[in-house]
């Protein structure tokens, strides 16, 4: 410490100093000192140095005082809070100095000291202190009307100050507006506008209270008949008001909209220019409340955005293609004028409409209808910053179309017919391919026009188009084509456009078939290849994409006939080119790995044409597959060339090619193993002749040690790699079986298996048995498979006898016996005997009826009688899961033989009500797993049988008839869903809950034949939601969440007849709460939780499918209920509010007043001393999701200044 004082004191000397030099070095070394965060003064060093500083602020020369300033932001948390008091006194009265430099001196210091200040509320005292000395001293600043610098820099300094300490000013709020409204009438502009900027930081953080009368001033003054010039200014206050006023805006829209609507009419073109820049804050800030307006702020932006005075294009249409494309030049020069602003009432309608676009999805066929043809004409704008955002708006519009319509997220064409494809989807998709051509001819001469700004636009908007709508452009591309090799070969051309053109042309190249740029590839060549060569790599990769497509384009099968270009004249164009990058080491790592894919896609489509190129192109592959940087892309191309149908010869490579991605499969990169397991299965598949079985010897040696079920997909990858070796190589698989085949083993006794995995092994367990080894013969495999299920419970391992690895196992029994007829009826027999006899021990004889099941699946039981008797008698088991096995197996048998095995099935279900559980299992299995065409026959008798058993006693039994009924109902559904219908009316309570949960089961997540007749009727099955009985509402509740769920289409249009029912059932009915004596004890029962923890799940859903059609300030009047319900509901809607947080913040903003005190509770709340350990976990967990909660509130940068935080 005392050496810190001693050499402060040093330097506060030489500051003192004549010499400006030393005291320029000295204020420097000082500053760099209080850098340090290890540095402490002590109280006299402390006032020393602030003391020196605030002298040295007046000092002569500029210097000094720059680095006197900069000192003083460091010393605000290194000094205490009397010396940051001493600093602001001095700068504060500094600032109504008459010198003009230690004016400006100052003012920089206070925004520096400001900028220092901690928040308010980790340093409460020390900021709201000098916050309140620092705005009494700028109030007092800006009523000085006859220095106007000075007011200047004190509302700079406000605004800085309300920006970043807004809430330690509360006390101040209302003098501030009242001197802030006051200096909007100022003689000065920039007083005006620096007034409004200090307003619009005051919005954020002061009340509720203090913002209706600003706006209510606000109101007053524009309903007077004021000048032109202070309209204006109260104009852009409330644009600039409301942009951060938010939501607070929308309760005083009724009163704002007309007034601002009719400054409109003013002819001012400033004046405009800010009305619409109010139109645009109201749009973006409040738009549920802007519904009334809509279509009048629409109205006049259309209007406007057309509004040029000075130029008359009416005839412009008429003139050809060329002379629109010079002429468009030529008007801008003759009619640009200094004084026009009408270009700017332009460009602030053009930035609303946006806005609108933006913020309604929901009026988006609207929009495609009245604003979509005024757009389009507006592409001959003269004004290129307008013309900019003309761009802008039309990507935006087609980016909502893309986003608010599932099917144009995908350029599959089969996922553009989804189930969201209706309502206001499918009208927008089908309005805007109508336009396509309307787009295309206005674009298409902005491709070549001489502004390179427009025609990257023309592209972006052309790739937006692509995305949106693939394949609408594939009648167009003779027309687009001369703009793209306008924009790739004009000299003129940044590299910026050329590169939107490339990306475009690669879109284009992928979104349409290959046909439809054959007679264009002969010209797009030359300037293609002409960008692979370009020095500059971005350039270069992008065109390498573009001719990766276009070597598809000219022959899309390899070894198909070449169309579109002879392919030795492609070949020679562009094989040297790409050889050229391809031996390149000096390159772009990004144009290294697409050059190295262009160059295989060109092997594995033209190598026939390449000749001996190929051999020297294999050999630089070979190279690039030992670098470790292109490794793994080189991989991934050598599967590509090998699989290719013209057989490349891979002979001169594949030895060592096959030890290096042998040694790979020892790496730790995923990515590599698995990419090398695949090039691997590739080569061997369709190079197998061609390898020597010692080449093997390195992969197979890797192979066991990736057997792991810690990683299923490297395991699925492994398998299948060993499947084309036991295809290809029988010979390999005694070697390196008893290595392999325990891991193998390992993974189908796995409780992980499942899916692709096993899929995979029963492949190759068929491929083992068909090669023939010795020992790995039909009975060893089978012995080795069942083994572990035919020990005695006491020596049985209970981790090898998880549930899974029944079925796993069962299915692998099923597999073997697929590939060795000749053993199944003798398996039969002993897996029969096996469940017959008594000392078999319980998990042998659960696989044995599994496996049984799953050789029926296959249909080798039909006609077999005796099995039907040994189910019969396995239904009598102790054995629970004996009996779950007994009767997953007759579903199975019954799905290979039906004619065989479902009359039996049947009989049963009708003669044996004990059984009814089991054997409606069964059925269910065979209705899900059976084609349709094969139930037909059978529908009416089992329809019967479901229909007999919809009142049964046994929920779980009604649970399955349900489902049976919803999944036979999608057999036939013009047959079965009117019964369905018919026995909702007719049925008792129990009838009518089982069949409104079978409709749930008729609501599958993908297209189905039903949903059209599903959407006429599911309006009469939801007027359940008002049954009498508390069951048959819960399951209508879940049913309306599983359709919001998987097909929100079907009850969109009906959510305002249904809303007030769901919201109804979220209440708490104290008629429904009841207590239970337990004992000594009494227990309160809830019986209508169950129905508002369905009521809540479903809003939940609703949230995520139906957004656009819900209130959302009525929505959360629910959700501040049930903020205060059981733990369950409260869990849940503290997920809601943070989702709603991300999806609407506006509307949380709006009722966040009643949100917070819930949530307070729930963090404050206390569990009763004596609970038992539950009760803390549940709280805990309660106030978890309740700050995750708060957490998503305060992520809101609208929240950030209000008095919330």
């Amino acid at each position: 410490m005392s050496n810190v004082s001693y050499y402060i004191s040093n330097l506060l000397e030489k500051m003192t100093s004549t010499d400006k030099d030393f005291r320029f070095m000295a204020t420097n070394d000082l500053m760099l000192e209080l850098q340090k965060d290890s540095i402490k003064l002590d109280e006299d060093s402390e006032r020393k140095v602030v003391n020196m500083l605030l002298r040295l602020l007046e000092d002569k020369n500029g210097e000094v005082q720059n680095l006197a300033v900069k000192c003083l932001a460091p010393l605000v948390s290194k000094v205490k809070e009397v010396q940051v008091e001493t600093m602001v006194d001095v700068l504060c009265s500094n600032m109504v100095s008459n010198k003009e430099q230690l004016r400006d001196i100052s003012s920089m210091g206070l925004k520096m000291l400001i900028a220092e200040l901690p928040p308010s509320s980790s340093s409460a005292t020390l900021t709201s202190c000098v916050c309140k000395k620092i705005t009494c001293q700028l109030i007092g600043a800006m009523d000085k009307q006859e220095d106007v610098s000075t007011q200047l820099e004190a509302l700079d300094i406000l605004s800085d100050m309300l920006a970043r300490q807004g809430g330690a000013l509360v006390s101040f709020h209302s003098t501030l507006l009242s001197n802030l409204l006051s200096q909007l009438t100022s003689s000065r502009m920039a007083v005006r506008k620096r007034s409004i900027l200090a307003l619009g930081h005051l919005v954020p953080c002061c009340s509720h209270a203090l913002f209706s009368q600003l706006t209510q001033h606000l109101l007053d003054e524009l309903s007077k008949s004021l000048p032109t010039s202070v309209t204006r200014t109260y104009v852009q206050c409330l644009a600039t008001v409301s942009r951060q006023g938010g939501h607070r805006v929308g309760e005083h829209l009724e009163n704002l909209v007309p007034i601002v609507v009719k400054f409109i009419d003013v002819e001012d073109d400033e004046l405009r220019d800010c009305c619409f820049q109010a139109f645009e804050a109201f749009v973006r800030r409040c738009p549920k409340e802007m519904s009334p307006h809509i279509s009048t702020v629409t109205e006049l932006c259309l209007r406007f955005m057309t509004f040029d005075p000075n130029y008359n294009d009416e005839d412009e249409e008429d003139n050809s293609d060329e002379e629109g494309e010079d002429g468009l030049q030529e008007d801008s020069e003759e009619y640009s004028d200094d004084d026009d602003m009408s270009w700017k009432v332009r460009r602030s309608s053009i930035k609303c409409l946006e806005a609108l676009v933006e913020t309604r999805p929901d009026l988006l066929l609207s929009f495609y209808s009245c604003v979509f043809p005024v757009l389009l004409a507006r592409f001959k704008e003269r004004e290129e910053s307008v013309r900019a955002d003309i761009f802008s708006v039309f990507s935006t519009l087609l980016r909502q179309t893309r986003y608010h319509s599932r099917g144009a997220t995908t350029t599959e064409p089969t996922a553009r017919v989804c189930e969201e494809g209706t309502e206001m989807e499918e009208p927008v998709l089908a309005e805007l391919k109508k336009q396509v051509p309307l787009i295309v001819k206005v674009l298409h001469r902005q491709l070549k026009d001489k502004n390179a700004r427009f025609r990257q636009g023309c592209f972006c908007l052309l790739t937006e188009l692509t995305h949106t709508v693939p394949g609408a452009l594939e009648p167009h591309i003779p027309v687009l084509v001369p703009g793209i090799i306008f924009s790739l070969t004009d000299r003129c051309t940044s590299s910026t456009i050329r590169m939107d053109a490339l990306s475009f042309l690669h879109m284009l190249l992928l979104s349409v078939p290959p046909h439809a740029f054959q007679p264009h590839l002969q010209e797009m060549l030359t300037p293609v290849v002409t960008c692979v060569e370009d020095t500059f790599y971005k350039i270069s990769s992008e065109a390498l994409l573009v001719l990766q497509q276009l070597i598809r384009v000219i022959r899309p099968q390899p070894g198909a006939d070449a169309v579109g270009c002879d392919p030795k004249q492609f070949v020679r164009k562009v094989f040297p080119v790409t050889m050229k990058l391809l031996r390149a080491t000096d390159i772009d790592q990004e144009v290294k790995e697409r050059v190295i894919v262009c160059m295989g896609h060109m092997v594995c489509h033209l190598s026939d044409h390449l000749e001996a190129d190929t051999q020297e192109v294999l050999a630089v592959f070979l190279e690039r597959l030992k670098n470790e940087i292109t490794r793994l892309t080189t991989v991934r191309t050598l599967s590509l060339v090998a699989a290719s149908t013209l057989k490349v010869d891979l002979s001169p490579i594949l030895p060592e090619v096959l030890s290096v991605l042998g040694s790979f499969l020892r790496k730790n990169q995923r990515a590599l193993k698995l990419s090398s397991m695949a090039c691997l299965s590739e080569v061997i598949t369709h190079h197998g002749a061609g390898i020597k079985p010692a080449s093997l010897e390195p992969v197979m040696t890797e192979l066991p040690a990736l057997l792991d079920e810690a990683d299923m997909h490297v395991s699925q990858v492994t398998i299948t790699l060993l499947t084309c070796l036991a295809t290809a190589f029988p010979s390999s698989m005694a070697k390196i079986s008893s290595s392999l085949l325990p891991g193998v083993f390992r993974l189908i006794h796995s409780p992980l298996l499942q899916s692709g995995a096993l899929t995979a092994i029963l492949d190759f367990i068929k491929a083992v048995v068909l090669s023939r080894t010795s020992n790995l013969g039909y009975s060893q495999l089978l012995k080795s498979l069942t083994e572990p299920f035919n020990r005695s419970p006491s020596s049985a391992d209970p981790l090898l006898l998880h549930r899974q690895s029944y079925y796993s196992v069962a299915r692998c029994v099923a597999a073997l016996s697929s590939v060795c007829p000749t053993e199944t009826p003798s398996s039969i027999s002993r897996l029969i005997q096996q469940v017959k006899n008594r000392g078999t021990p319980e998990s042998a004889c659960i696989l044995a009826l599994l496996s049984l099941g799953e050789i029926g699946r296959g249909g080798s039981l039909g006609g077999n009688t005796a099995v039907q008797g040994v189910i019969l008698e396995a239904f009598s088991s102790t054995s629970e899961e004996v009996r779950t096995a007994a009767s997953y197996a007759l579903g199975s048998m019954a799905v290979g033989s039906l004619s065989d095995f479902l009359p039996f099935m049947v009989k049963e279900i009708s003669m044996q009500p004990r059984r009814q559980y089991l054997l409606l299992n069964s059925l269910k299995d065979v209705i899900s797993a059976c084609p349709s065409s094969s139930l037909l026959p059978h529908v009416d008798s089992i329809w019967t049988l479901l229909v007999q058993n919809c009142e049964s006693q046994e929920e779980g039994n009604r649970n399955i008839v349900a489902e049976c009924l919803g999944k036979l109902t999608l057999i036939s559904p013009v047959q079965l869903l009117p019964r369905l219908k018919h026995q909702l009316k007719t049925g008792a309570a129990r009838t009518r809950s089982t069949v409104v949960t079978a409709v749930k089961f008729t609501i599958v997540d993908q297209p189905a034949p039903i949903d059209s007749l599903l959407k006429e009727c599911i309006g009469d099955f939801l007027k359940t939601l008002q049954d009498e009985d508390l069951n048959v509402r819960r399951v209508a509740l879940v049913m309306f969440n599983s359709a919001a769920h998987n097909k929100p289409s079907l009850i969109r249009g009906l959510l305002g007849a249904l809303l007030p029912h769901l919201y109804q059932e979220t209440k708490i009915r104290k008629d429904l709460i009841r207590e239970v004596e337990m004992g000594p004890f009494k227990h309160t029962v809830d019986d209508g939780l169950d129905l508002r923890k369905a009521a809540f799940e479903c809003m939940y859903t609703l949230l995520e499918s139906c957004l656009g059609s819900l209130d959302i300030l009525d929505f959360l009047d629910h959700v501040e209920e049930g903020l205060k319900d059981h733990y369950d509901i409260r869990m849940l809607t503290f997920l809601m509010l943070a989702r709603l947080v991300s999806l609407c913040p506006t509307g949380v903003l709006q009722r966040l007043d009643r949100l917070v005190e819930p949530l307070r509770a729930t963090c404050i709340s206390k569990v009763k001393a004596g609970s038992v350990k539950q009760e803390f976990e549940k709280q805990e967990e309660l106030r978890r999701s309740a700050m995750r909660a708060v957490a998503a509130l305060l992520a809101v940068p609208e929240l950030e200044r209000t008095a919330w935080t």
